[in-house]
């Protein structure tokens, strides 16, 4: 016959099986997604013409893979040892690291709410008894010693799956710290990156620049000499010293931008600015080949914030369970087993121990509609957290379509500023010729080298641009921190 007491622990059996609230599933790709506008499609080619410094082609390959030390692919073992040498100091690092590894001890604390919480217990005590008492020991002396030993058992249940969902929250918080870990490493790298294409192009920008001056100073001697002669006016000596003046204060900005970007590096490596940080010439960057293009359906994979979307917003979901088993009945085992007596050696003897069992039942009643409301407000937070997850997603292909149209744009833009600067150079050669058999003045020949410097500048900007934009390439994809292996297998699952 099948006793009460055995369908009453059945039931208690199979209500610990579920779990209320929703069950989360990976979202999917977003559908018919891609990159490229209604008006066109972009090339798998860039523009490029291979005869200089970041002018070659690029081939973008859809669906290849990227490495975890994406940077190599720009060949310069100066930046592949100052990326190393922040990722071992840099303190935004460490810190998120250490964050990881508490998500992680939480999960494993919060664990322990499964099984029984046990505690003992020992308290050894004098007393004395009034003599209105009766006395307690059984020598009939009114001072004696009391010594009590006791363990406890305290269980919970986890009927309703409220502790199991409080988990599962906990686990997605842990996912949502490690992709915050893996954002932190790929914006470092990416900055560190940007920091040495920046300075290079800086410290080009600053000597063409040094350049241009030299020569609208040159132009402006060979002005004031042909004041003299009565060959130049007052107002073409004027236009020079302004045209002068306005180059001068060019430098400033540029020296500025160049220290700046020194403080930068050694920041970002875990330095102060009085540290030495290495010096970075365009010339030694090269452009990567090849760039990996995934699609949205890998994107999203990918992607560190798009991951953290997806892991606050199972953390949400798991706490509208948590809501809801709050609001259902409860139940708590306590049990209790000591021994009692003058001396420590006899508390174990016949008849100087105790124990007791009891069983609780609760269930909320009347709470002014708090638990509701909690229940209604993580249901909110679940919605909010799905719009937040879908808003990620868009940006994230937003912001690789961006790129994409930057990496051709700044392509062709390269190539017409070669074309000009090639023109200019030819024309200060023919300016330079001319001078040397006195068809022109020397004015001719210098404004030619001004020119010339100018298109310069221009090249140098579009060449730092080509090669920003591979770096951005790579981080919109993700970096590739898949293939990272410094992470410990229980805190990168």
């Amino acid at each position: 016959m099948f006793k009460p007491r055995r369908l009453g622990l059945a039931c208690v059996l199979a209500l610990s099986g579920c779990a209320v609230g929703p069950d989360f599933h990976k979202p999917e790709a977003p559908a018919h997604a891609g990159y490229q506008t209604p008006d066109g499609a972009l090339s798998d080619t860039t523009a490029g013409d291979g005869q200089g410094l970041a002018s070659q082609a690029q081939q973008l390959v859809p669906g290849q893979d990227i490495p975890a030390q994406w940077w190599q692919l720009f060949h310069s073992p100066k930046l592949d040892a100052l990326i190393k040498r922040a990722l071992a100091r840099n303190p935004d690092l460490d810190a998120a690291q250490q964050s990881l590894k508490a998500a992680w001890e939480q999960v494993k604390a919060e664990q322990g709410s499964l099984f029984p919480q046990i505690s003992g217990s020992f308290n050894p005590t004098r007393n004395r008894t009034g003599r209105a008492l009766s006395p307690i020991p059984a020598d009939n002396t009114y001072l004696y010693n009391l010594h009590t030993a006791q363990v406890n058992v305290s269980y919970a249940p986890d009927i309703w799956g409220g502790t199991r969902r409080q988990i599962e929250s906990d686990k997605a918080q842990a996912e949502l710290q490690r992709f915050q870990l893996e954002a932190t490493y790929l914006t470092l790298t990416s900055n560190l990156v940007n920091a040495a294409i920046t300075q290079a192009s800086l410290r080009a920008q600053l000597a063409a620049t040094q350049q241009m001056v030299a020569s609208q100073q040159s132009v402006l001697d060979s002005y004031l000499r042909q004041q003299q002669l009565g060959q130049t006016s007052d107002a073409d000596v004027a236009a020079q010293r302004a045209l002068l003046g306005q180059t001068q204060a060019s430098l400033p900005p540029l020296q500025k931008a160049l220290a700046q970007q020194h403080d930068l590096i050694a920041a970002l490596c875990g330095d102060t600015p009085d540290q030495p940080a290495p010096d970075f010439d365009l010339d030694e960057l090269h452009l990567p080949e090849q760039l990996p293009v995934s699609l949205p359906a890998q994107l999203i994979t990918q992607r560190p914030d798009v991951r953290a979307a997806e892991a606050s917003w199972h953390s949400a979901s798991a706490l509208v369970g948590v809501a809801l088993a709050n609001r259902l009945p409860n139940l708590q085992i306590d049990a209790s087993y000591g021994g009692v007596a003058a001396s420590i050696g006899k508390m174990l003897t016949s008849g100087n121990g105790f124990w007791s069992i009891a069983g609780s039942l609760t269930q909320p009643l009347f709470d002014g509609g708090t638990l509701r409301h909690q229940e209604k407000a993580a249901r909110d937070q679940y919605a909010q957290a799905s719009a937040q997850y879908r808003s990620t997603v868009i940006s994230a292909i937003q912001n690789v379509a961006d790129t994409l149209q930057a990496i051709h744009a700044d392509a062709d833009a390269l190539l017409a500023n070669r074309t000009a600067e090639q023109a200019s150079a030819r024309s200060l050669q023919l300016a330079q010729t001319q001078y040397g058999l006195g068809d022109v003045a020397e004015v001719t020949v210098l404004s030619a080298q001004q020119s010339h410097a100018q298109a310069q500048l221009a090249l140098i900007q579009a060449q730092a641009a080509r090669l920003s934009d591979s770096t951005a390439l790579f981080q919109a994809l993700g970096g590739g921190w898949w293939h990272r292996q410094d992470v410990p297998a229980d805190e990168a699952r």
